[in-house]
């Protein structure tokens, strides 16, 4: 049977899968002969695979694609003409990038085009593969003087992290230093990392092993001497609340740098709108462009006065901050060309654009770029007001970006769909899919917001359900 179209009520929840039965008539040719509607709750895609290649985008200069595939080397570094769906090849080949040190990458299973379609063909892959793999780890291994105990304490030193503190900014935001030396050498503006708890340390409470499932969390700041990465975490589900519950010296998983890096260019003039944890986000952006030589002005939004934090930091990190915030009597500027307002981020632009603020260090018409990173409300108010209540103050070309953190499960690129998001181009009315892991940064104008919303409700009562049990056991812990 061929699916057709999912059905759904009046609240947008799937009721069933409309399906086509089709056969063959006389002369070959499919036709269809009955159209069922089979009720469902719950519909789940598989949608099958194809090599994920986002590597060659990320960095063309060391990764080549033939066709569908990695470009296939041998030993040596020739090119190899892959034998595609034999698991068996003459001559087997799991190269694809080979660096003047002699370091190479290798691709297995699905991504290869020899041993691709099923776990089987994975499996020789790797049978055939791994004597390739330590010849070449023979080579570069020949130049290294370290003891064997040397070199596995190097790794254990760079790829095992470990919580260094954890610091409460605010009554629902808490801060976590992980040390990750590898970790912290890699970071760029604008990336994240995925953190969770090992489930064999996890405390226990009762019958529930107090387990976090994988967190996608903006990097904050890093030390790279001292191979420490900053995470800020908002407490809102049940794992996002266990982050506080980490001990200083405890092992974690902390996979990443990952996603696209904010693009930082030098000598422009920035206007950086965040609200709330999105400040987390936008004060280590800030900090580049400035290093880049660019001038920033931050318009930084919070709710209520007790969230605002790292207050010192967004101050050196911009040439101008306003501070703006829900809740009256509002903040009181620490710099003569600081500005504050009581209200919403875009009344707040407005306001400063207008005059109504004073003299303004950074007129909104100067700034060549607006990047937004905050609530899905937030960013879709600021894509509005830019062609309407903002439009006479800014620059006619500007660029608009927004960070999109839709949902993730994998982040691992291009993998697993929960964070996929539409994009309506402006321009030609057209639709396209965007992985929100790989590329968070996209055109302001482009996102489509109600879509977003949708994707950030869906697993809200899982995420109140769960933050209620933990709560529950931690007050029973307490108490027992």
């Amino acid at each position: 049977m061929t699916p057709l179209a999912i059905e759904i009520d009046e609240a947008g929840h799937a009721v069933g899968l409309t399906v086509s039965a089709r056969r063959l008539d006389g002369d070959g040719n499919w036709i269809e002969s009955s159209r069922t509607l089979m009720p469902a709750r719950t519909i789940l895609v598989a949608a099958g695979t194809q090599p994920n290649t986002v590597l060659a985008r990320e960095d063309g200069a060391h990764f080549n694609l033939d066709g569908r595939h990695f470009e296939l080397l041998d030993e040596d570094g020739a090119r190899v003409t892959p034998v595609r769906g034999l698991a068996k090849p003459a001559q087997p080949a799991v190269l694809t990038s080979i660096r003047e040190d002699g370091r190479a990458v290798s691709f297995f299973g699905d991504l290869h085009p020899s041993f691709s379609g099923n776990v089987v063909k994975a499996m020789a892959s790797a049978k055939q593969g791994y004597p390739i793999v330590s010849r070449m780890l023979s080579r570069i291994g020949a130049a290294d003087t370290r003891t064997d105990a040397e070199f596995v304490a190097a790794l254990d030193d760079g790829l095992r992290a470990r919580v260094e503190r954890v610091v409460r900014l605010t009554p629902t935001i808490v801060e976590v230093v992980v040390h990750a030396p590898a970790a912290a050498r890699r970071f760029r503006p604008g990336q994240f990392y995925r953190l969770q708890n090992f489930e064999s340390l996890a405390r226990r409470s009762g019958d529930t092993q107090l387990a976090m499932e994988g967190l996608a969390l903006t990097g904050a700041w890093v030390d790279r001497e001292r191979g420490l990465v900053s995470v800020i975490v908002l407490e809102m589900g049940g794992s996002s609340d266990l982050c506080a519950k980490l001990a200083p010296g405890e092992p974690v998983v902390l996979m990443g740098p990952t996603g696209t890096p904010t693009v930082i260019e030098r000598d422009k003039t920035v206007l950086l709108v965040g609200g709330g944890l999105g400040n987390a986000v936008l004060f280590s952006i800030a900090r580049a462009y400035r290093d880049a030589g660019s001038r920033v002005a931050y318009f930084a939004g919070y709710r209520r006065m007790a969230d605002r934090y790292k207050i010192e930091e967004i101050e050196a990190a911009a040439d101008v901050v306003v501070w703006c915030c829900d809740e009256g009597p509002g903040f009181v500027p620490g710099r003569p060309q600081d500005r504050a307002f009581v209200g919403n981020i875009v009344e707040a632009m407005r306001a400063y654009a207008s005059g109504r603020l004073g003299a303004q260090a950074i007129a909104l018409a100067e700034c060549d770029r607006v990047i937004a990173i905050g609530s899905d409300k937030m960013m879709a108010a600021v894509a509005w007001a830019r062609h309407n209540v903002l439009a006479p103050y800014l620059a006619p070309r500007h660029e608009a970006i927004g960070s999109i953190n839709s949902p993730m499960q994998c982040m691992m690129k291009e993998v697993c769909a929960q964070c996929l998001q539409p994009q309506h181009d402006p321009a030609t009315g057209k639709t396209s899919y965007v992985f929100s892991c790989f590329n968070q940064d996209q055109p302001l104008d482009a996102v489509d917001f109600p879509a977003l919303d949708a994707r950030l409700r869906q697993n809200a009562v899982q995420e109140k359900l769960t933050a209620r049990w933990v709560a529950r056991v931690a007050k029973d812990s307490e108490a027992g």
